[in-house]
């Protein structure tokens, strides 16, 4: 998952985690000078943890993929700090899980870094890039579940149409759900060139000129459906609210308004008293539970921006727990 790296040099040698340095500094507090522990939800490549297990020589860390390529290479990156991290192949939403089994009954800290890694955009043959012809995969974990050509072929009309709308906030999402029938009744779409080409066709020319390249939102669309993306996500963002610490803090970045959203939304209900308005005093328990600590979203500065373009979309909040629920 996370981790919105560039790629520079053979290997990927300059893997440039997004907001990093505000990352640190937000989590700082929470993290410095005792045996605390982290929830890197979507640890991706590593470049994140790396740095903050660099930064907190006592900090513990957990970190969960679901892609079984990205905990494999982070394990590398990480293998200076072997014996303060435990790599967890899960989706994030298990979080709670998986701190019960390691035996950690609080996190210090929480980190989400959401959307499509560069591992996984620029492996070709994942078919998460339009600007590559390969097989419509998709698949953050390739050892499971249902693939972009799966959904292509196989959902009816109406229900694709719903999906490129609401996950693409696709216009033409009617027509192009509908070119899609007409094609895979011919035969069944296999490759991501082949899904271009008909986006081509089903996008009218005139919205191209400005609404970026026809297939970006549909692709995106495809992705959040075969991952299950914002069902994860509405069931992991209050299982990790309730798996801090008092004075454990929880970074998001988002990178599409539909996560954004949803993030600001948990974070600004559990920032808010839950007692009667018109009440003088707050009731005991129902006060709030977190104190926002970014106003509104942050975005990447420009110079970021240059030096990864990865970076451009991208909504940080964060917050911290100021007390347990009720």
């Amino acid at each position: 998952m996370g981790q919105h790296d560039h790629e520079d040099g053979p290997a990927g040698a300059r893997h440039v985690p997004v907001a990093l340095p505000r990352v640190a500094e937000l989590l700082r507090p929470a993290l410095a000078d005792r045996p605390a522990v982290l929830v890197d939800a979507t640890l991706g490549l590593g470049g994140h943890a790396a740095a903050l297990l660099a930064d907190h020589p006592r900090l513990t860390l957990v970190g969960l993929d679901r892609d079984p390529e990205a905990l494999a290479m982070a394990r590398r990156r990480l293998a200076a700090h072997a014996d303060r991290i435990h790599l967890v192949h899960a989706v994030y939403d298990r979080i709670a899980d998986v701190l019960g089994e390691l035996g950690l009954p609080r996190a210090d800290g929480v980190l989400f870094d959401l959307g499509v890694s560069s591992l996984q955009l620029d492996a070709d043959e994942r078919g998460f890039s339009y600007s590559r012809d390969a097989d419509l995969d998709m698949r953050m974990d390739p050892t499971t579940g249902p693939t972009a050509a799966d959904v292509l072929n196989s959902y009816p009309v109406p229900e694709l149409a719903r999906v490129l709308r609401e996950y693409g906030e696709e216009r033409f999402a009617s027509r192009i759900a509908a070119a899609v029938a007409r094609r895979r009744a011919k035969a069944p779409l296999r490759r991501s060139g082949e899904l271009v080409e008909l986006l081509y066709e089903a996008v009218p020319a005139a919205s191209r000129r400005t609404g970026g390249h026809p297939a970006k939102r549909t692709f995106q669309a495809l992705r959040i459906e075969v991952n299950g993306e914002l069902d994860a996500l509405r069931a992991a963002l209050p299982a990790a609210i309730d798996a801090l610490a008092v004075g454990g803090r929880i970074v998001v970045l988002a990178y599409h308004s539909l996560e954004d959203r949803m993030v600001k939304r948990e974070l600004a209900a559990r920032a808010s008293s839950r007692s009667p308005v018109d009440l003088p005093v707050e009731l005991p328990g129902h006060g709030p539970e977190l104190r926002l600590l970014t106003r509104g979203a942050e975005q990447a500065s420009a110079d970021e921006i240059s030096e990864n373009p990865r970076a451009a979309p991208v909504r940080l909040r964060a917050a911290e727990r100021i007390r347990e629920a009720a």
